[in-house]
């Protein structure tokens, strides 16, 4: 009944599997990836005609993770999975950033990509898998792909490489969670998070990748070989787009060239503007001018690429390694606990750190299980930045993937929760756009941070650099501009600190770049990483010492678990009192970390002698303030730490004449100053008040030795 195709080969010391033909038969590529026990199924579906009236590639991918995956319910009401989730929004632009460029220029065709998670082994993240299950069924679907590509995810540890870590060991050895993907000719995708590591190593470990892959590439091709269906037909043009270009030229070429003479943005847009539409005035046939509009933009990339390529100049008129002027603001907002305004050139982000308590922390319930995150990096790109009017709404895929970006570069220099318990948030608001965004949020949110009293380890500085190429000639543009980004072929970031590399991502729209442009790209990155943390110095160069007045103040104490249930009480009554009378919130965590955050010091301290009172043990010698609980014949019952009672003998109340009567030194409710002098043989706490100055609290004893 099934024609099955399978390929295997063992990859990093697991078993990958390539399988089409039982499922999914009627997409026109369908492959159930498996590496371990984690399974994908991808799919691909390509239209037969082009969509009319469109000038770009409608190419669209959906990664999307079932719970039963994991064996597990989805939470919530509805118990269905629902909108996309972080991660399946940053996978599916994952795999979208390598294929998009391999697709035949001038496909207009609308392209679905469709893989969901089967089954996951906790072990092997679905996200490589997804992505060489994408590559294997594009190259069988027929459509017109330059494929296929190879993908991979490679950690660092104890100085060697690791090809496919565990997520386990990615998360808790790893000094490096890169992913790479590209042809069997060159890198075409880089997103990667790294501990402060030489731009040697990061080179390496991409390197390292690419020679990874190249199994998988084989794989597929065998498999495409065997199952894979004929190429589509690409319709001709009908009409003679070379003719269409020369009245173009003949038309704006002259007005483009002198747009392109502007550095300011806004004149510029308005130069080009006027240059089309003087351009396409001049076409009068519809289907003509419909072209026309796809063929300004080459037009406008010759023009650019041109100059860069033979004179080094650039749109601003800076040199191709010259970063463009720095502004760098910190404490600009009341209120807010830490704000910067970093402004390079024509791009500016407005970020604001918020610190707050564990219960500000997000939830995440991921297929691997749920867990909390304390740092949370959120970026918002409104229309105005670019000065347009727009859609105003929820985070797109762009933002989320942005956002992320700058949340990996900065991670690896956070202070743990141990050294410093708040929860932070960052709001990046990009307030002006032309090149790099990402990475000015990155600036900006360590300044922020630093801003706010958060004590990195040291400043964050990110720098986006571009690339034009051209046979064998090629340039690497420091710090691009958003018309290089569009016209250029890479669009190459990389942070971190003057130590190393904290984030790398790369994105190529050729079919590949040679090891030796990644090589100068990354050593003319550093170069200017280094002038933007000094730039960035003048404003601020390390944390403020202490948070800001107007954060929460916090401090984190440890407690023996088995005292946990003396703090929280019966059905939480204890703690809830604690924290309605002393105005502080209260986290325990299973190991017995407690944090207190209260915004005034007096809650803090109020709540943290309280939950002092109901762990801490009696210590001898220790002066302790207590109240009368109890008197009897013999002597005072003192409650003097939390619920711990101890008995002051009648001869221990006062260091004058010994009382006939208790009640004659104190009596029920009394506040005094005792001292723990040890313990009967039923391990009850004796206390004194004679050694002890009811008045100062000072220990008389001691002041007679």
């Amino acid at each position: 009944m099934f024609d099955v195709y399978r390929k295997e080969i063992e990859w990093g010391g697991r078993t990958l599997t390539l399988e089409t033909g039982k499922m999914a038969r009627q997409a026109d590529g369908a492959v159930l990836a498996r590496y371990g026990d984690t399974a994908v199924l991808c799919t691909v579906v390509a239209a037969k005609t082009p969509r009319p009236g469109i000038d770009f590639f409608p190419l669209s991918v959906h990664y999307q993770e079932k719970t039963y995956a994991a064996g597990k319910i989805p939470g919530g009401f509805f118990k269905r999975e629902g909108r996309p989730s972080e991660k399946e929004t940053l996978t599916s632009r994952l795999i979208d950033r390598p294929i998009r460029p391999l697709f035949v220029k001038g496909f207009k065709n609308e392209v679905q990509v469709i893989c969901t998670v089967l089954a996951h082994d906790l072990e092997n993240d679905p996200d490589i898998v997804a992505m060489v299950g994408t590559s294997a069924a594009l190259c069988l679907s027929g459509a017109p792909f330059l494929g296929p590509i190879g993908g991979a995810r490679i950690g660092y540890k104890d100085g060697e490489y690791i090809l496919n870590p565990t997520m386990d060991v990615t998360r808790t050895e790893s000094e490096l969670d890169l992913v790479v993907a590209g042809t069997e000719e060159g890198v075409l995708m880089v997103e990667s998070m790294a501990s402060e590591l030489s731009e040697e190593i990061m080179l390496g470990a991409v390197n390292f990748g690419h020679d990874s892959f190249q199994p998988v590439i084989k794989a597929i091709i065998e498999l495409a070989e065997a199952a894979a269906k004929d190429p589509m037909d690409l319709p001709e043009s009908p009409l003679d787009l070379d003719a269409i270009r020369g009245k173009l030229e003949a038309a704006c070429k002259a007005d483009l060239e002198a747009a392109y003479d502007e550095p300011n943005k806004s004149e510029r847009q308005n130069k080009l503007a006027a240059a089309k539409d003087k351009a396409l005035a001049a076409i009068e046939d519809e289907a003509e001018k419909e072209a026309a509009k796809g063929l300004m933009k080459g037009l406008e990339a010759d023009i650019v690429r041109g100059r860069i390529l033979d004179t080094g100049k650039r749109i601003d008129e800076r040199d191709t390694k010259t970063v463009r002027q720095i502004v760098a603001e910190v404490g600009l907002l009341p209120r807010t606990h830490g704000s910067a305004l970093f402004t390079r050139g024509e791009t500016q982000a407005m970020v604001v750190a918020t610190l707050g308590t564990g219960q500000d922390e997000q939830i995440i319930d991921a297929l691997e299980g749920e867990y909390r995150e304390h740092f949370l990096l959120h970026y918002n790109f409104p229309p105005f930045s670019v000065g347009e009017a727009g859609r105003v709404g929820s985070p797109g895929r762009r933002e989320i993937g942005h956002g992320k970006l700058a949340w990996r570069a900065v991670k690896p220099l956070l202070p743990s929760k141990e050294a410093f318990p708040y929860t932070l948030r960052v709001v990046s608001e990009i307030t002006e756009s032309n090149g790099s965004s990402s990475m000015a949020t990155v600036c900006g949110t360590s300044l922020s941070l630093m801003d706010a009293g958060v004590p990195l380890a040291r400043p964050v500085a990110g720098i986006a650099m571009g690339l034009i190429k051209e046979g064998d000639k090629f340039a690497v543009l420091s710090d691009i501009l958003g018309d290089e980004d569009h016209l250029g072929d890479m669009d190459f970031k990389v942070a971190g600190t003057d130590k190393g590399v904290t984030a790398l991502q790369m994105d190529i729209k050729i079919t590949s770049i040679t090891r030796e442009i990644m090589k100068v790209a990354l050593e003319q990155a550093k170069d200017g990483r280094m002038h933007i943390l000094g730039e960035m110095g003048k404003a601020l160069t390390s944390a403020r010492d202490g948070v800001s007045d107007t954060a929460p103040k916090m401090i984190s104490i440890k407690i023996p678990v088995d005292k946990i249930r003396d703090v929280i009480g019966s059905g939480g009554k204890v703690i809830r009192e604690i924290c309605e009378v002393t105005g502080a919130k209260i986290d325990i965590d299973d190991d017995g970390t407690v944090k207190i955050a209260a915004v005034e010091q007096a809650s803090l301290d109020a709540a943290h002698n309280w939950v002092y009172s109901l762990t801490a043990e009696p210590e001898v010698g220790k002066i302790y303030d207590g109240k009368v609980v109890k008197t009897l014949d013999f002597g005072a019952f003192v409650n003097f730490l939390g619920p711990k009672d101890g008995l002051v003998h009648i001869s221990q109340l006062t260091s004058a004449k010994r009382p006939e009567a208790v009640t004659e030194v104190v009596k029920e409710g009394d506040k005094v100053k005792v001292k723990v002098i040890g313990f009967d043989d039923r391990g009850k706490v004796k206390l004194s008040m004679k050694v002890v100055d009811q008045e100062t609290g000072e220990d008389l004893e001691a002041a007679a030795e």
